[in-house]
Order: structure tokens, then C-alpha cells, then sequence
């Protein structure tokens, strides 16, 4: 039970890196491309743009959550390394406070000072880790790991969209794009919400709400500034 439970736990980092990565590339590149027909551009400056938005997104997107969850990194290791001072100087002080957090948590007294002692003897810095900073091999942050899901899932998003505009009809592409995408968009919900083992209506209607306000709003820029022009 309690491994069935981790598991979406593990698949946190990497979840929240793809779903924001692909819900970005649908949703920006969209909202871009809706702008551009709506201003009556032609196909060519349609794919031109879309595809500077998938290039310069997914690279802004790897920046950007590179230095991200470095500095949250960054965070751990400062907490880690304090961490290990501490044990380094006042063993039992840590020890004690150990046992006081399991304590606390519900163990009794001598069950909780026993508890600590042995887990202290296998990883003392491991244990303070994840009971007294909440760090584990799960929840660690990877920063390489999340820029690179974030570009992959950045630049498959776009992608779809980008397709869409290129295989509808002139007349029908801030339609056939608009509905493309947020049908993408409400599967993107679903799928994260059952890859977090979470209820879907409520992703589902947030991200297709969101995609629909984006692209309404671009188009609404685009529109006016192809009447002005």
C-alpha cells in the first residue's frame, strides 16, 4: 500500500515539468498563431511565427527552469550541509531531536529514542533529511532533468497547434486552431491528473478555460491591429 502510494509522489518532479512544459507550447503558441490569422496574415508568416514561438519557448522554458530548480538545489544542499555540521558537532543534541520529531509524530517516548538511534547508526544525515527537512531521493530537485522535460514537452505542444494551422483551410484556421487546442489542452489535463492519481474535472476545466481566455484575448489583439493596418 504505502509503495503504491509513493508512487505518485516520485512521478511529482517530473510531472510538473512536463505538464507545465506542454501546457506552455499549447497554449503560447496557440494564442500566438490565433493572433497572427486573426490580423490576416498568410500562411507562411503563420508558420513562420509558430515556429520562432516553439523554438524561442522551448529554450526560454529549459532556462527557465534550470535556474529554478537550481536555486532550489541550491537550498537543499545549504540545508543539507548545515545539517551535517550540526551532527558533526552535537551528535546527541541531533539524536535527541530526532526522537523528539518521531515523538511528535506519535511514537512513544523510548519506541521514538530507540527509532532514532537506529536509523541514526544506519544514516544519521539521511534521517534528518527526510524527517526534519522533508528531503528524500524522491523529492530532490534535478535541474537538468527538469529543463529538459520542459523543452521536449514545450516543444510537443507547440507542435500541435502548429499542425493545425498548417492542415486547415485559410479561412478556417483561428477556428480549427482554437478548437484543436483546447481538445489537446483537456486531454493534457486528464492525462496529468491520472498520471497524479488526482480527480480530472477540475484540471481538465482549469486548463481549457485558461487556453480559451489566452486565445480569445490574442485574438482580439490580432483582430484589431490587422483592421488598423
Amino acid at each position: 500500500m504505502s509503495q503504491m502510494q509513493g508512487e505518485p509522489i516520485a512521478r511529482i518532479g517530473w510531472l510538473r515539468a512536463a505538464v507545465l512544459g506542454a501546457n506552455d507550447g499549447i497554449v503560447s503558441t496557440a494564442s500566438l498563431i490565433v493572433g497572427v490569422a486573426a490580423a490576416a496574415q498568410g500562411r507562411s508568416e503563420i508558420l513562420i511565427a509558430g515556429g520562432a514561438a516553439l523554438v524561442a519557448g522551448a529554450m526560454s522554458m529549459a532556462a527557465g527552469e534550470y535556474v529554478s530548480v537550481s536555486s532550489q538545489r541550491d537550498t537543499e544542499e545549504a540545508a543539507l550541509e548545515a545539517e551535517r555540521r550540526q551532527l558533526a558537532a552535537e551528535p546527541e543534541a541531533q539524536l535527541r531531536e530526532l526522537a523528539a520529531i518521531y515523538q511528535g509524530r506519535g511514537v512513544a517516548p523510548d519506541l521514538a529514542l530507540q527509532v532514532a538511534r537506529q536509523v541514526s547508526a544506519h544514516d544519521a544525515l539521511g534521517a534528518h533529511a527526510r524527517a526534519e527537512l522533508g528531503l528524500s531521493e524522491i523529492t530532490t530537485a534535478r535541474p537538468i532533468q527538469a529543463a529538459f522535460t520542459s523543452a521536449v514537452t514545450f516543444s510537443a505542444g507547440a507542435a500541435l497547434p502548429l499542425a493545425a494551422s498548417q492542415m486547415a483551410p485559410m479561412a478556417w484556421i483561428v477556428p480549427a486552431v482554437a478548437v484543436a487546442s483546447l481538445v489537446y489542452l483537456a486531454v493534457l489535463g486528464a492525462l496529468g491528473a491520472w498520471a497524479g492519481r488526482a480527480p480530472m474535472l477540475r484540471p481538465v476545466v482549469r486548463v481549457t478555460f485558461w487556453g480559451a481566455v489566452a486565445m480569445a484575448v490574442t485574438a482580439g489583439v490580432g483582430a484589431l491591429f490587422g483592421v488598423a493596418a
